[in-house]
């Protein structure tokens, strides 16, 4: 067993001794596209989305160097036909790009010295092969001597660009020993297969992928492997039953990542976190990802920031993905930016509707703290006064709201759009951004004769009254108010047990002042 080549199953040995869900479907996937012209896979995921579990797993299953037969008998896999046919058959090379970076005493010789150490074990394992200076050239001769191909393994593959984001003589270096390992004219002759990891997709030049010949599977399109983006709710209900969790609080906090062919998937490392800890919270790591989000924001290119407001208050915000470059520094639009922010697990992406929202409470957590710490700070006080709007309405303080909404509508509305009636809902809906924490928002609730303009429906894990909002434009607050009763809006929730909040607020576009009217609604 080498350090690289056939480094063993103790990786996966190690996590399957724990709380494991059984992802091994996927080997099936992967080895019905070796020796095709498909057989270069590369998969893109956010940190803590378990790929390097997933590469541990491949280079188990694969490696002649161990014998994982009992590690994987009982696992899904195992049923597969193909099970016997590939299981400890390869000579597999395993690149941990980050493991080469943080031994490397100056990074910028990192690639020679990735080059240099598997060139030096291929040399010692195959004792036979022609030696030479370059690990394509030293592979081409070692899959000669042997008489048998193989499969690679790279873990992390973009970390460099990461790591090293403004030296582009480096990357240059790596992409050219990836496109001599994978575009070369022997790439077949010596490569059975190759998988590859990373949080980016593989690096653009102009609109061209650097290593073109990978299929890629992304946060935008993971295609067929979306169940192994993360945890499927199926998997997750069977976790909380097994460990008695509350299904509904582990939905609320860690799922929201959605594709064509899977509506739920979950943050699989958050959920373990929760039930290791039996305690639901943000197990985000705030890593160099977590200073991006922030810096980001902070730069508000396109009105980020109010991009930004708007989907922390629930919205969802259209982009186009297609100028992203896939590093960290060809940023040059919103789109780029909230295009990244997907695949760095902040952002979840509706390919039907080509718009990105925040997936859930935990990642919405990391949203507000990134705004409060940032420059921004209309942002951070938008946040503290809707804390400060939703208690004084609960307190049925109607000057307090009247100014909790004044405040609301200078930050969030332009100057241009200050006076337009669609900026009152706007404002009334960032206003109420904190009530998504307890409440569930629904606009135009229907019920009694027509439709309430907005609708908070507490969640069932609060105590909270519902609150009815009628918004009036040039007029009053008490009209608002007598069209919740004439209407008789409250009629959906007849059988609400609850205390109900009717709120009337109006905005004067000639004095631009709000005003509110509150009261307890008294069932009939």
């Amino acid at each position: 067993m080498g350090k690289y080549l056939n480094a063993g199953n103790d990786g996966f040995a190690a996590a399957v001794k724990g709380i494991y869900v059984d992802k091994t479907e996927l080997i099936p996937f992967i080895s019905s596209r070796l020796g095709t012209l498909d057989n270069m896979i590369c998969v893109s995921r956010p940190r803590r989305f378990g790929k390097s579990l997933t590469a541990d797993m491949l280079c188990a299953y694969y490696s002649k160097g161990c014998d994982s037969r009992k590690m994987f008998e009982g696992l899904k896999v195992s049923k597969d036909p193909s099970f016997e046919k590939y299981l400890n058959k390869y000579n597999v090379i395993y690149l941990d790009i980050t493991l080469f970076i943080s031994k490397s005493f100056d990074i910028r010789y990192v690639v020679k010295d990735m080059e240099n150490a598997v060139i030096k074990e291929l040399q010692q394992t195959f004792p036979d092969a022609v030696k030479d200076d370059t690990l394509a050239d030293m592979l081409f001769n070692a899959a000669q001597a042997a008489g048998e191909k193989f499969i690679m393994i790279i873990d992390e593959w973009d970390a460099l660009f990461r790591e090293a984001k403004e030296d582009t003589s480096l990357q240059k270096k790596y992409i050219d020993l990836l496109r001599s390992l994978f575009k070369s004219s022997w790439t077949n002759a010596v490569f059975e297969g190759a998988y590859m990891t990373g949080i980016l997709p593989i690096k653009k030049y102009g609109t061209q992928s650097a290593i073109s010949n990978f299929r890629e599977y992304t946060m935008l399109t993971p295609k067929k492997l979306a169940e192994y983006v993360g945890f499927t709710e199926p998997e997750v209900e069977e976790l909380c039953e097994l460990y008695h969790m509350d299904f509904n609080e582990m939905k609320r906090w860690y799922d929201g990542y959605s594709f064509s062919r899977l509506k739920s998937v979950y943050s699989p490392n958050s959920v373990m976190e929760a039930i290791n800890n039996e305690e639901f919270g943000s197990y985000w790591t705030r890593t160099e990802t977590y200073e991006s989000l922030r810096i980001y924001i902070d730069l508000d290119l396109d009105r980020l920031k109010e991009a930004v407001i708007r989907m922390i208050g629930g919205e969802k915000v259209r982009i186009m993905t297609e100028s992203f470059q896939n590093d960290l520094t060809s940023i040059k639009s919103r789109d780029d930016v909230l295009t990244l922010m997907v695949h760095l697990g902040y952002l979840a992406y509706d390919a039907k509707e080509e718009a990105v929202f925040i997936p859930n409470e935990e990642v919405r957590q990391e949203f507000i703290l990134a705004v409060t710490k940032g420059q921004h700070k209309e942002l951070a006080k938008l946040i503290r006064n809707s804390e400060r709007l939703l208690e004084q309405t609960l307190n049925m303080n109607e000057k307090m709201v009247e100014k909790a909404v004044e405040e609301a509508h200078k930050t969030v509305s332009s100057p241009l759009a200050y006076n337009r009636e669609d900026s009152l809902r706007s404002t009334i809906r960032f206003a109420f951004l904190i009530c998504i924490d307890d409440f569930v928002e629904v606009d135009e609730f229907p019920s009694g004769i027509g439709y309430v303009d907005m609708a908070f429906i507490p969640k069932r894990s609060t105590d909270m009254p519902v609150i009815l909002i009628e918004l009036k434009w040039n007029k009053t607050a008490r009209s608002a108010i007598a069209q919740i009763k004439s209407r008789d809006y409250p009629f959906a929730l007849k059988d609400y047990g609850g205390e109900i909040l009717l709120v009337g607020i109006n905005y004067d576009e000639n004095t631009k002042k709000h005003t509110c009217k509150i009261e307890k609604y008294t069932k009939k």
